[in-house]
């Protein structure tokens, strides 16, 4: 009777119950790995600030980090702005020709293009090119041990590789946004005149009445927030990196990720402290 009586507590019910615990258990590592993580990014992101408040890096290493995060991904964001802007009048186009408001159209195309598209689509690609490479590099010096030789000759790896790199990207991004700004806008200007009839100097014209500056200031603020964010992560992840050639390919795509998830969260903080509009 005493072994009838203890079946029960081995059938189904226990067993999801014991179910319910492990996924708990597992939410809960979850959120301590998270959490670890994060604070672990703000003390680097700390570290980093101690190097610029008072400014103390390496300016060569400055200049040839802007040269490759900023000059050599300038062709490729201004591709990408201009069929960009292609694209939003080709969608904007047949609603404010539905309404009968075709001077919309320049509001329609431009609005959501300087305030969200731009800086999202181009801190995305800047993570994607920028950021895995600056992960990979950081990382392969780290288990060639290039940065343990660095600390042996009493050399910072922040002052000299970590806080130019940050700064670089930082004002690469809000340069490179503004480059793309432009030429969506030229995209824009372009696709109008040719599928609208819409003269430029009338679509600049109309432009300049509906887009104000807060709507351009928005979207380079976003990009300011989005390359702190990417330099962060990417070097973060690049000076811990282990295990060989594996362990940098781990380390990358846990920068591109992180920084994916940066850009979306900051966007939407940026947006509600800012206003949508």
């Amino acid at each position: 009777m005493s072994a009838a009586a203890s079946e029960p507590s081995s059938g189904p019910a226990s067993n999801r119950g014991r179910g319910l615990l492990a996924a708990v258990a597992g939410l809960g590592r979850a959120a301590l790995d998270f959490a670890r993580e994060l604070g672990a990014l703000a003390l680097f992101f700390a570290r980093i600030l101690a190097r610029l408040v008072p400014p103390r890096f390496d300016r060569d290493e400055l200049l040839r980090a802007g040269e490759r995060f900023g000059w050599q991904s300038a062709p490729i964001v201004a591709v990408t702005a201009l069929f960009t802007g292609g694209i939003m009048v080709m969608q904007s186009l047949p609603y404010v020709d539905q309404l009968q408001a075709m001077r919309l159209l320049p509001w329609a195309a431009s609005f959501a293009t300087l305030r969200e598209v731009g800086p999202v689509l181009i801190g995305l690609m800047f993570s994607g090119r920028v950021g895995s490479n600056n992960t990979a590099e950081l990382g392969t010096m780290v288990v060639t041990e290039q940065v343990d030789a660095l600390r042996l000759l009493a050399i910072d790896p922040f002052q000299l590789l970590v806080a130019p790199r940050f700064l670089a990207m930082v004002v690469m991004m809000v340069a490179l946004t503004i480059l793309g700004d432009a030429f969506a806008v030229l995209g824009a200007m372009l696709t109008a005149s040719a599928m609208a009839g819409m003269e430029m100097f009338q679509f600049v014209m109309l432009m300049r009445e509906q887009i104000t500056l807060s709507d351009l200031a928005s979207g380079l603020v976003k990009a300011g927030f989005f390359g702190a964010s990417i330099a962060v992560v990417s070097c973060y992840f690049g000076l811990r990196a282990q295990g060989g050639a594996v362990g940098v390919g781990r380390a990358v795509n846990a920068s591109v990720v992180g920084s994916a998830v940066g850009i979306v969260v900051l966007d939407g903080l940026v947006t509600v402290v800012m206003g949508g509009g």
